[in-house]
């Protein structure tokens, strides 16, 4: 299931099945999704693998999605109460837009299997810091 929600940065689109976010995005299928932690706990126990130097930066850091090992991961707290969300450990994100287009309701409500959305709505914001992990050096990429 693919769902359309205000992530912890923008609007995007979540779901434990990558090949789904593919389909929606029309993406190439040698560029990887984010994959988002619901906390660092959870982010120890699978495979990536974190630099030492690096954990404490990882486990502070807000609104920060880190490459370690061509591998792409964030961990972020969903900023809306729902047990839906709570329930998922991990998840594949993307911004819930077309290819080089802006966030449109009606095409995300379109490819989406489940929307949660706030009195507020869904705003989309500016995206993620990035950047590049290895044992040495953090290099920014976005």
């Amino acid at each position: 299931m693919v769902i359309l929600t205000q992530t912890d940065t923008t609007v995007g689109f979540i779901s434990q099945d990558n090949q789904k976010l593919k389909e929606i995005k029309q993406r190439d299928s040698k560029k990887p999704f984010i994959k988002v932690y619901k906390d660092f706990r959870t982010l120890s126990t699978c495979k990536h693998r974190v630099p030492s130097r690096f954990k404490n930066i990882v486990r502070r850091s807000k609104k920060t999605t880190f490459v370690v090992k061509n591998k792409a991961f964030r961990v972020a707290k969903n900023p809306l109460n729902s047990q839906l969300l709570r329930d998922m450990d991990w998840n594949y994100s993307s911004s819930a837009n077309e290819i080089d287009k802006k966030y449109d309701r009606e095409f995300c409500e379109l490819k989406s299997d489940i929307i949660i959305e706030s009195f507020e709505g869904l705003n989309e914001n500016s995206s993620s810091s990035l950047y590049r992990l290895n044992n040495s050096k953090r290099i920014r990429l976005r």
